[in-house]
């Protein structure tokens, strides 16, 4: 049983760790983080962490590392005792939004955002969806015989296609073909759309252009969403770290990014956990053994759920990155439901 000060002793090493990758000696614990106690003190319950499992000393003459062990002591902690506030962080929003205008993927940039914000690894699994339904549509001029549709799902999905038109088809007549297609789609299921379409082309004045655009966009959508996707970004992030400059380790690392019927698994499982965290060989994929897997599930529309998630060396700010996951699952959530 770990006691109240080897608690600390072992946070303290944590912390220095996180911010030095160095090991981290008794005397670095005394004067830094514990000053009313001895450094030989400290040095004793140092000892008895190392033979309870949570530090190693990499040689004899240097200073300890918290082990896996250490690490899921830690983060259990801070999710226990109520230590990581969910309530958005403003700054963390202000990081993440300032994106929000470049991209009409709203999933995407969030993922772009995150991984710059921490310097990380992001993944983020969008889940399949069963029965997409129609919220919105709508069809925007281009130019001439040419119009961007949009298909908006009850989930947060938005799609758009460039489709051809009749060129006598201007923005007026275009506006009022979206309102009656949308007024008959809406609420319909992607399946239900394509049978839909052929029954009143009547509809488009005579252009059939516009239906087997939206059948086509229609079918693209329901085929993207049978099944879980991943969005990766920050894979090269890895290298940032010195935990990672054997080349070898690396590639390794970067392998894994590639299977990602592996990492689906990985998150369809913490998908329904809210805050969690996979430390070291909790992953269960070897090669990521010096990584932990921090995620946060949201709300990805009705009934469903996904997970944003951080990939780095254990060695992390772990109270930092499950704030920041709570931030972003926040804002997905809400994001995606003014969308639907």
């Amino acid at each position: 049983m770990i006691t109240k000060r080897q608690k600390l002793v072992l946070e303290a090493v944590i912390l220095d760790y996180v911010q030095t990758c160095e090991p981290v000696g008794s005397r670095t614990v005394a004067r830094k983080y514990m000053p009313q106690v001895s450094s030989a003190t400290i040095r004793n319950e140092m000892s008895d962490l190392e033979e309870l499992g949570y530090l190693s000393q990499p040689h004899v003459s240097a200073g300890r590392v918290p082990s896996d062990n250490a690490y899921r002591l830690y983060v259990d902690h801070l999710i226990r005792e109520g230590l990581i506030d969910t309530t958005p962080r403003e700054d963390t929003q202000r990081a993440l939004s300032s994106r929000m205008h470049q991209t009409e993927d709203v999933v995407q940039a969030m993922a772009q955002a995150l991984c710059d914000w921490t310097h990380y690894t992001t993944v983020i699994m969008t889940p399949r969806q069963r029965d997409l339904r129609v919220s919105t549509l709508q069809l925007i001029p281009l130019r001439p015989g040419a119009a961007l549709l949009v298909i908006v799902t009850d989930s947060g999905i938005i799609r758009d296609a460039v489709v051809n038109v009749a060129e006598d088809l201007d923005a007026d007549k275009l506006y009022a073909i979206s309102r009656v297609l949308a007024d008959k789609l809406g609420g319909k299921s992607l399946g239900e759309v394509q049978g839909i379409l052929h029954s009143f082309s009547q509809f488009v004045e005579g252009d059939p252009k516009v239906l087997h655009g939206i059948a086509d966009l229609a079918r693209q959508i329901q085929k993207q969403s049978s099944n879980d996707t991943l969005i990766i970004c920050g894979s090269e992030n890895i290298l940032y770290h010195p935990e990672y400059a054997d080349v070898q380790k690396a590639r390794r690392f970067l392998k894994v990014l590639e299977d990602e019927d592996k990492l689906i698994r990985l998150m369809r499982h913490s998908s329904s956990e809210g805050l969690g965290a996979f430390i070291g060989s909790e992953i269960g994929i070897a090669d990521l053994e010096g990584c932990s897997i921090v995620t946060a599930a949201y709300q990805a529309g009705k009934g469903s759920r996904g997970t944003v998630s951080i990939i780095g060396p254990t060695r992390m700010n772990y109270q930092q990155v499950l704030q920041s996951l709570s931030s972003t699952a926040d804002m997905l959530s809400r994001m995606l439901r003014r969308t639907t």
